[in-house]
């Protein structure tokens, strides 16, 4: 492969933003796009040779072979594109599901690129031929992007973009319904910088009371000086069982002591807790690493916060790890139910992709 981009490269990033920025924030205005909830993924394509890579440089060419043909039968003969692998289920993209498409055996990985086909949204164009783009502004890289990708069809796409604000403030609350995470904003005079934050991104956040039903001790925690590492977070369903919906993490050293005394009167026995039965421990993404917990009585209330839901109905949990804001002594444990989660208005991802 001889491309004037070559990998490894990291991709341009962002930093976070509460709202919706102005048009007119930065000098050269704003372009909005939605903002994909998948694998971030280079694609870099010399020839018969095509490269698939992640946001971390690791390679991801052999876990999507249906999106590799359909870059070498779509894509111009020497390109290097930036965009995000996703999986569509219904009408909604689910993360979950494209999670379940990086799997050790190459017969798994053949049956899943059939079973859970993966599809390309692709929002930057960083070479073209012999020509490297990463120094030339995104108003360029745009308009190239469209000239290239005007006739690709499923399962590539090119990602719809607005210079108008209130467009791109009612894709932020309009899209979610289709599974997408917010909305990105970058500057139409910058040009691509590789593991720069030079764009913007605007993302739900939440809040929600949960249980905290046990913890998860810290990878540098010893017997002499225990540290939590992890909150097992609950939420009861209408049936009345606790549901484990995912983990509060970000502490410091200091305060992750701290949390191993307060929380010790609260510590049971495991056959006495909800999640006596329930299967807590290694499973293929683990990685090998050791999931037990602490069980502790479901007695005390938290509010977190998070960004969204995955998964159908009383099966949904957090996406990302949660973010402990406070204990809420007001608060009973039995209040602790999804009906208190907002729910986000269904949208069909068709019209996002049209």
């Amino acid at each position: 492969m001889d491309l004037p981009v070559m990998p490894p490269l990291t991709p341009m990033l962002a930093k976070s933003a509460p709202r919706v920025p102005a048009a007119d924030a930065v000098d050269g205005g704003l372009l909005y796009e939605p903002k994909w909830d998948g694998f971030r993924c280079l694609v870099f394509r010399d020839g018969d040779e095509i490269e698939l890579t992640s946001r971390s440089t690791k390679p991801l060419t052999r876990y999507f072979p249906e999106v590799v043909e359909a870059v070498r039968e779509q894509l111009p003969e020497r390109c290097v594109l930036d965009g995000e692998l996703v999986v569509v289920s219904g009408d909604r993209l689910e993360f979950d599901l494209l999670s379940q498409r990086i799997h050790p055996a190459q017969s798994r990985v053949t049956e899943l690129s059939t079973t859970l086909p993966a599809s390309l949204v692709v929002f930057d164009l960083l070479a073209e031929g012999d020509d490297s783009l990463l120094d030339t502004a995104l108003q360029e890289r745009r308009a190239r992007l469209e000239r290239l990708m005007s006739d690709v069809v499923a399962p590539v796409h090119l990602t719809r973009v607005t210079r108008d604000a209130a467009e791109a403030e009612t894709w932020f609350h309009q899209f979610e319904g289709a599974g997408l995470d917010g909305v990105v904003a970058k500057s139409l005079a910058s040009p691509y910088v590789p593991n720069g934050r030079t764009m913007l991104k605007v993302k739900h956040a939440r809040t929600a009371d949960v249980v905290i039903a046990g913890y998860r001790l810290h990878k540098t925690s010893t017997d002499e000086r225990p540290l939590l590492g992890s909150m097992l977070l609950g939420l009861y369903a209408e049936d009345g069982s606790l549901h484990h919906v995912g983990v509060a993490a970000s502490f410091t050293a200091a305060r992750r002591a701290e949390l191993v005394d307060e929380l010790a009167p609260d510590v049971v026995d495991l056959a006495e807790h909800p999640w006596a039965e329930v299967e807590m421990g290694q499973n293929r993404w683990s990685s090998g690493k050791d999931l037990s917990f602490v069980p502790l009585a479901p007695s005390r209330v938290a509010e977190v916060g998070y960004e969204h839901m995955e998964g159908p109905g009383e099966h949904a949990r957090f996406r990302h790890t949660a973010q402990f804001k406070r204990w809420r002594p007001d608060r009973e444990p039995a209040s602790c139910t999804y009906a208190q989660l907002e729910e986000v208005v269904g949208y069909r991802l068709s019209e996002v992709l049209a």
